[in-house]
């Protein structure tokens, strides 16, 4: 796992530019704490942080092969989970080796195959490939997304990096947030290669892009497809059982600690109970990590989103399954610290508003990484399997538009109150979701002779898996990679979404439950306690000692009346919510508080120019 970045500029030799290559790479030192290589030749410049997993002598980059052609140069961050067999494929076909690592299984797979090679990988991966063979740079990125991948296209060339942060330090690049990324911003859309900064644009899941000097080419080479189920409830709780005994093992390879990411749900359980069974195998145990808050458990209050709390159901799969495990428990004084708000920003390169449940993330990933560098997450599960509540809920079934947002509101908040009024009457938020949502279901198929019930679950389904997954993907890189912790996302394997998407939703919900097929398969390896709990979101705190400590915090910006946040937040509500009554603070004003917070310290620490025309 690493951070990648490059530049290609086909007017000019970049060797006169290595110090602004190396400031580009050097942005992406928390995601490769353990090694730095750029490499420079002609109009093409690449540079590489490695975060040492598989191969650690040999899996240095940027990776280069000598053609008598020309230089064929590699940078790739990622990993290939079935690079075992096709390195057997391609020592076959003549291809030589000096390393281990999936990297050189990479770059050789490009010699044989060309851009195909993406169609033949199995695993979380962006990579860019200067081929100097035929002047060209070809852009990669893994079927759902998994890991980062963005672009900026200039005069002469492109500037790309795992990250907009290695783009925006290039002095070419501009800083500038338009009209509809402010519009990105403020709602939960995840538009398909939408950056939100002006001019940049990400490798969208499942594509190819290449640049030469005749300009740059996209091509999609994996999407979801509607295809017939072929099999009944049986033999689809054992193809899902199989898929993911194949695919836990495949995740389990490292050549440094590993662990889970468990939070007593369905999802991290089942995995984490099913890598236990595999590791016992071969005599060793699994290491587990929850998070926890200080008096959560004791003080839990139900409401519409949690209805128990996650810690009592950790312990008994902790127990059940024999994993070495460890709850980390924060305080609101953490969780409220503007420091980690500011390094979750500056992970992210925008002001998420997912308030504490990013700085508890980002706590999370720091404390295991002191133990391990590889986790697997139960990411994703949800949207696979039909774990949510809206997929249950008629209102949302029947809405037009992305059934996440039917209820966001009341349960996190609303960013159009947040925003000066006559801000938000200038992006007119709901019709740009109004707009998005037409063009996300538009290419929807329908399965021939499908009931209208199913093909509008598997809208359901198809919106989940392109558009909301992703925004929780590229979240939860950031904050592992932030602090150079590697997570993999077992459930986001390309088989088993694409077997469970093309399975009829009356089989998905077989016994009128979430994740029916999931719970199922996994049955044998549950504690019963897990089997029968009702999904439960991730955890968010309860402590009123958080709130108070926002308020504090803008209470201080509200000091400042000329600060820049003021341009965009609608100053007096803010007030308003500062210096309530803590029993007063709603849901919806703790997310006024947070979101003012974070777009505060954005603006502070890149100093975007915000242009609405």
């Amino acid at each position: 796992m690493c951070g990648i970045t490059g530049w290609v500029s086909f007017d000019r030799d970049l060797r006169t530019a290595a110090d602004t290559l190396d400031a580009m790479t050097e942005t992406m030192s928390c995601r490769g704490p353990d090694d730095r290589g750029t490499w420079i030749e002609g109009p093409a410049g690449l540079g590489h942080r490695r975060l040492a997993v598989i191969d650690l002598p040999g899996g240095r980059q940027p990776m280069t092969a000598r053609t008598p052609r020309g230089t064929v140069a590699l940078v790739y961050s990622g990993e290939t989970y079935n690079f075992t067999e096709l390195r057997r494929e391609l020592t076959g076909r003549g291809h030589p080796f000096t390393t281990e690592s999936d990297t050189e299984v990479v770059l050789r797979g490009y010699l044989e195959w060309g851009e195909a090679v993406a169609e033949r990988l199995g695993g979380m991966y962006a990579f860019a490939v200067w081929d100097g063979r035929h002047d060209k740079l070809v852009m990669i990125r893994d079927r759902m997304g998994i890991k980062p991948f963005y672009y900026y296209e200039t005069p002469d060339g492109v500037l790309f990096g795992s990250e907009p942060k290695a783009i925006l330090a290039n002095p070419l690049a501009r800083a500038r947030v338009g009209a509809d990324g402010l519009r990105e911003m403020f709602t939960v859309v995840k538009t398909p290669g939408h950056a939100v900064w002006d001019g940049m644009h990400e490798v969208e899941p499942g594509t190819v892009v290449t640049v030469d000097r005749a300009g740059l080419r996209r091509h999609v080479y994996w999407q979801l497809e509607t295809r017939p189920h072929p099999d009944g409830r049986e033999g689809s709780i054992a193809k899902v059982r199989s898929l993911l005994e194949d695919i836990v093992r495949r995740q389990l390879v490292s050549d440094v600690p590993r662990c889970t990411l468990l939070s007593g749900g369905l999802d991290s359980s089942a995995m984490t109970a099913l890598a236990a069974r595999q590791l016992a195998e071969a005599g060793m145990s699994v290491r587990s990590f929850a998070v926890d808050f200080v008096g959560q458990s004791e003080n839990f209050v139900a409401d519409a989103l949690r209805a128990t709390p996650d810690t009592p159901y950790v312990h008994d799969v902790a127990k059940a399954a024999g994993t070495e495990h460890r709850d980390i428990v924060l305080d609101s004084h953490a969780l409220a610290d503007p420091e980690i708000r500011a390094a979750m920003i500056r992970a992210r390169d925008l002001p998420t508003g997912f308030g504490d449940m990013d700085a508890s993330l980002y706590l999370l990933f720091r404390a295991i990484r002191e133990h391990s560098t590889v986790a697997l997450s139960g990411e994703s599960a949800d949207e696979v399997f039909g774990g949510y509540l809206q997929f249950f809920d008629e209102e949302a079934r029947a809405a037009d538009t992305f059934p996440w947002l039917v209820r966001f509101a009341e349960h996190f908040g609303d960013d159009g109150d947040v925003l000066r009024p006559d801000l938000a009457a200038a992006l007119d938020l709901p019709a740009y979701v109004k707009d998005s949502y037409a063009t996300a279901v538009a290419g929807v198929q329908r399965l021939d002779g499908e009931s209208d019930f199913e093909y509008r679950m598997r809208k359901i389904c198809h919106l989940h898996l392109t558009r909301f997954v992703r925004v929780l993907l590229d979240r939860k890189d950031r904050a592992s990679m932030a602090v150079g912790l590697e997570v993999r996302v077992p459930f986001c394997d390309h088989r088993l979404v694409e077997y469970v998407y093309n399975t009829p939703w009356s089989l998905k919900s077989f016994d009128g439950r979430e994740k029916s097929l999931l719970r199922e398969a996994t049955a044998d390896v549950l504690p019963r306690s897990v089997y029968d709990r009702v999904k439960s979101p991730y955890p968010s705190t309860q402590d009123p000692k958080y709130a108070i400590a926002l308020q504090e915090h803008v209470k201080d910006l509200l000091a400042e009346p000329a600060h820049p946040v003021f341009d965009l937040v609608d100053r007096e509500r803010v007030a308003r919510a500062a210096g309530r009554d803590v029993p007063q603070i709603t849901q919806a004003s703790r997310h006024g508080l947070e979101r003012t917070l974070d777009l505060a310290l954005w603006l502070e620490l890149y100093t975007p120019e915000i242009a609405l025309s």
